[in-house]
């Protein structure tokens, strides 16, 4: 097991409630990648992520599919099952599926559909608004991923999305732009549109500073938790997809840290660690 699941806790404790808004679950024993999609990971089980919650001092997750394992959600269910009313799912569907099975996933704890278009994803843009309106009188909210360089182009669309949403991995600029560009300037309008959220996750994905300090995915969390702090949420990315050794592995506890000091204050972390995704996800 090259991953770390504990160590020395974070240097502020979180919150009662805090909400992990992003992580996937991989089991090679009982499920296997889907064509179309990466191949699968190393084995993330439910008890490896348990130690990781009870080391960071998380109470509530929300688990995304992977995009190996494409439209079969079984491995994600398996964990919300195993979870309880402390997790709830966002799952990868298009639209030929049925009221019934959108309705069987709602009462096991989906609350979200994910739109994934670049890394093989399962459900691409092109399909966005077809499933936001299969799920959307579910309650549903969308997670919404692409490379944010082209979000010019995509604003149109995601203009049209009934509901809540979710602007994944920061706007996931493959190429880090400033917090004035107008590419960022586009994730803030939406925000202030009042049905979109930003998630604040995977920061040395895209970072081209990198380790210790991240500073400028840094800078773009700091102008949106600025901007809209009723809007943002957190996810850790575990278990880092893309990293596959010790060496690689990122420092879980480092993340937390940069992100509590990124917010600012007390009251921004208890926005975005509790209250925010209590609102979006139903806790």
């Amino acid at each position: 097991m090259f991953r770390t699941l504990e160590g020395p806790a974070p240097k502020t404790a979180l919150p009662k409630g805090s909400t992990d808004c992003h992580i996937h679950l991989f089991d090679s024993s009982t499920y296997s990648a889907q064509p179309g999609g990466p191949p699968a990971p190393a084995d993330a089980l439910i008890s490896h992520y348990e130690s990781v919650q009870n080391w960071l001092g998380l109470d509530r997750v929300v688990i995304t599919q992977g995009n190996a394992y494409q439209k079969d959600n079984r491995c994600l269910l398996e964990g919300l099952d195993h979870f309880g009313d402390s997790a709830r799912g966002v799952v990868a569907i298009d639209a030929s599926i049925s009221d019934k099975e959108i309705d069987a996933m709602t009462t096991r704890g989906v609350r979200g559909a994910r739109i994934m278009n670049i890394l093989k994803g399962a459900v691409g843009l092109d399909q966005m608004l077809e499933v936001n309106a299969r799920v959307q009188p579910f309650d549903w909210s969308m997670i919404v991923q692409f490379d944010g360089r082209d979000i010019l182009d995509h604003v149109a669309d995601l203009k049209q999305i009934k509901g809540d949403f979710v602007v994944d991995h920061t706007g996931k600029f493959l190429e880090p732009v400033a917090p004035n560009s107008a590419r960022f300037k586009a994730v803030l309008d939406l925000v202030d549109r009042g049905n979109c959220y930003v998630k604040l996750a995977g920061c040395y994905e895209t970072s081209k500073v990198g380790y210790p300090s991240y500073s400028d995915l840094g800078a773009l969390s700091k102008a949106v938790i600025r901007h809209a702090p009723d809007r943002v949420i957190w996810g850790s990315n575990w278990p880092h997809n893309m990293s596959n050794s010790a060496e690689t592995y990122p420092d879980d506890v480092h993340l937390l840290d940069l992100l509590m000091d990124w917010a600012g204050s007390s009251e921004n972390v208890q926005k975005m660690f509790v209250d925010n995704p209590a609102r979006l996800y139903g806790f």
